[in-house]
């Protein structure tokens, strides 16, 4: 691995556990990605691996949004194995892998974070903790990693919508209800659940899961020019003046320093420029 933001906790030949532990927020940035890569050559080159399952060191922060520092390096324009800008070849490449991506959520999973949720094969969510969210357009921007492509197929256009330009937070029974994870559960009861269902998939033929999976893929993911477009964008709304205002505006208000405010911030952000001097 090239950065401890992620450990790689093998249970078995077939089925791993990958842990998000970048104290104190799992805040995605270039050392997150720089992981993530490392872990799909690692499944790429493994033979016997069926599952992996992802989750997080931190029980408030799954993972928590793009790094609004500037401690993102080249991943937009850099180009990964798939021939894709890297933040986009991270989640292509996870999403046509023949091995299986499950996401076990508890905590916040916003913006990026959200998007690389989308991008794995399922998602478990705590009925407790679980707070997903595409606040991007309350920010002054838009999703650019796959939010704008994905959340329509799952949970329909209107709920895209309200999911998108809302820009709030969504509760695990309420992400279930619309499809934006595949269940919520008790948190007493998602570890279980997550890793009886990894372990059954686990004891299958890896040839007839990685067919089923191309075969899904072929008929419900958006296709690679859209992601590109999406990200193209997003890098130019991240030029806009009303962008930066409001980026600064959080950044200013204890946005990535203070657990309190990283916990709630999309609460205030239709108030952002009002009560935030620019």
């Amino acid at each position: 691995m090239t950065d401890s933001a992620l450990r790689v906790i093998v249970e078995t030949s077939a089925y791993w556990r990958v842990v998000f532990d970048s104290p104190p927020f799992n805040i995605v940035d270039a050392a997150m990605f720089g992981g993530l890569q490392d872990v799909l050559a690692r499944m790429d080159a493994s033979a016997n691996l069926r599952v992996v399952v992802f989750e997080s060191a931190n029980p408030e922060f799954y993972l928590s949004h793009f790094d609004l520092t500037g401690r993102t390096g080249n991943i937009t324009t850099a180009v990964g194995p798939s021939g894709l800008p890297i933040l986009i070849d991270t989640f292509v490449r996870l999403t046509k892998s023949p091995v299986v991506s499950i996401a076990k959520i508890r905590g916040c999973a916003r913006g990026v974070s959200s998007e690389f949720v989308l991008a794995c094969d399922m998602r478990f969510a705590s009925l407790q903790s679980t707070r997903l969210g595409q606040p991007e357009v309350g920010v002054g921007l838009h999703p650019g990693g796959g939010g704008t492509e994905r959340l329509p197929h799952l949970v329909g256009r209107g709920r895209a919508l309200e999911i998108i330009l809302g820009a709030s937070d969504f509760d695990g029974e309420t992400a279930a209800r619309y499809g934006y994870v595949n269940r919520a559960l008790p948190e007493a009861e998602l570890d279980g659940f997550v890793d009886v269902l990894a372990r059954r998939i686990a004891s299958f033929d890896r040839r007839a899961i990685a067919a089923a999976k191309k075969l899904v893929n072929q008929v419900s993911l958006p296709p690679a020019d859209r992601l590109l477009e999406a990200l193209t964008s997003f890098q130019t709304a991240l030029t806009w003046p009303e962008a930066q205002q409001r980026i600064q505006a959080l950044l200013e208000r204890g946005l990535q320093r203070e657990v309190d405010f990283e916990n709630r911030w999309p609460a205030g952000l239709g108030t952002l420029l009002e009560s935030q001097s620019p």
